[in-house]
């Protein structure tokens, strides 16, 4: 029973990972056709920079480049969300890329990261599994306790398999499990994402309850089962401060003194959408000062998306 339970989970979210679509940018992000030919006309620089920014102010967009620039795919012709990077196997844009899998023929990415969780957990059960219940036998095996017949290498092979599987799907496991608890994908770990205010290798960190839910959702009775449970929608996702994340140093005294400055606060310019304001529901209210307790407004729960004024 134990068998076939594991065995049925590990093929259901094996299947869920190899032939569930990534998600790509919405028809927001994709830039007009006049907008198209803007583009087109304007040379590379701050010319082209206006244009893309002009396109992007109204865009829940918090990130930028290295040097920072709007992040924006000239094969897609698209301003790319937070977090979505262009897989160049796929030739596709995809929404919170973590990277692509040969072995599964496909991106991992929003729409079956979670799959690929399930995917990695349930192989690694499957494997232990074999490991411990054919260790008698190889035991047998080395004591000459079993028949001399072809089968005893046939129990070799399986357990010496299951074994090798075992240890490379546990150090990967727990590498995602990593991942997850710091709500980063495999390339932002690599390459810390980069906001108005800087880089900031824990941007997208709410605490190790909130980056479970993000992945797996409110529904617990789900959180096992390959179905899609994610929260958000992929294209905008709630950050905090540089700091702010509780493994961090606390924050420098001399950056309460932003809060002050209304050209430099840290609080989103316009309302959280409702993916994002979701998974901020208990978290710690923000306010503009501490003594003026009047100035904390709708949709400013969360003050890591800094926004500046475009002109």
């Amino acid at each position: 029973m134990a068998y076939h339970l594991l065995f049925a989970m590990f093929v259901w979210s094996y299947w869920k990972t190899i032939f569930t679509l990534p998600m790509n940018p919405s028809k927001e992000f994709h830039l007009s056709y006049a907008e198209k030919e803007l583009l087109e006309r304007e040379p590379r620089g701050e010319a082209h920079q206006e244009v893309l920014r002009r396109a992007a102010k109204d865009l829940p967009i918090y990130t930028r480049t290295m040097s920072g620039a709007i992040r924006y795919c000239d094969r897609c012709q698209l301003i790319k969300p937070d977090r979505c990077h262009h897989c160049s196997v796929c030739d596709k844009c995809i929404l919170k890329m973590d990277h692509h899998c040969p072995w599964v023929n496909n991106c991992v990415g929003f729409s079956n990261y979670k799959f690929f969780l399930l995917f990695l957990a349930y192989s690694l059960l499957y494997c232990l599994f074999i490991v411990a219940t054919d260790l008698q036998y190889f035991i047998k095996f080395w004591t000459n306790g079993l028949p001399d017949t072809q089968a005893k290498f046939h129990i070799m092979f399986l357990f010496f398999a299951a074994a090798m599987f075992s240890v490379s799907l546990s150090s990967l496991f727990g590498y995602h499990c990593w991942l997850v608890s710091k709500n980063k994908s495999t390339l932002e770990a690599f390459r810390s994402p980069v906001f108005r205010h800087g880089t900031d290798k824990n941007g997208f960190s709410l605490g190790f309850s909130k980056n479970m839910r993000q992945v797996f959702g409110d529904e617990k009775k789900y959180w096992l089962l390959p179905i899609f449970s994610s929260l958000g929608d992929g294209c905008s996702f709630p950050t905090c401060l540089v700091n702010q994340d509780p493994e961090q140093p606390s924050t420098p005294a001399g950056l309460n003194s932003t809060a002050k400055n209304p050209e430099n606060h840290q609080f989103p310019a316009k309302p959280l959408r409702e993916s994002q304001s979701h998974l901020l529901t208990d978290s710690q209210s923000w306010m503009e000062g501490s003594t003026n307790p009047g100035k904390c407004k709708t949709g400013m729960s969360n003050p890591a998306l800094t926004m500046e004024n475009e002109t």
